[in-house]
């Protein structure tokens, strides 16, 4: 697996793995907000994308800083892709090449009672990444409760 910065024509890439997750976070493919939020990190050199050796794509990322709070936009692995260590190195490729100096990282995600808690895996996922639970965060597109998780940088 390769993660690197992702360009234009990987757009298409990132319509696929929003495609897979519509059922949980609402309509991206279709929506030009979303379109246009994944340019602006191409743009800006703040999207990351993992592929395969034969270049199938195997999860997407978008990061954003202000001042020395980073967040993590958007992380979505592929359905056969998942378990298998690839948002792991997609976030230790952000942290590598994004944050500079002491800071914080934070990432909105189901709250504890949101169903997709327990089935999508994310927040055992920050957990075990070094994440820590704070506050709620506005409820997500679909009403369900989001909560902010907060990683610590040295």
């Amino acid at each position: 697996m390769m993660v690197g910065l992702a360009a234009e024509p990987d757009f298409d890439g990132f319509l696929g793995l929003a495609a897979q997750v519509e059922h949980r976070f609402g309509p991206m493919v279709d929506d030009p907000g979303f379109h246009r939020a994944v340019r602006e990190h191409i743009d800006r050199s703040a999207a990351l994308l993992a592929v395969s050796p034969d270049a199938d794509v195997l999860g997407g990322l978008l990061f954003g800083t202000e001042g020395d709070t980073h967040h993590v936009h958007w992380l979505v692995v592929a359905g056969r892709a998942r378990g298998q260590g690839v948002g792991r190195a997609l976030m230790a490729e952000a942290t590598a090449r994004f944050p500079a100096g002491p800071g914080t990282v934070e990432v909105i995600t189901f709250g504890a009672d949101h169903p997709g808690a327990v089935t999508s895996g994310a927040r055992v996922f920050y957990e075990r990444l070094g994440f820590v639970p704070a506050e709620a965060a506005e409820p997500g597109p679909e009403g369900g409760s989001r909560q902010v998780f907060r990683l610590a940088l040295p």
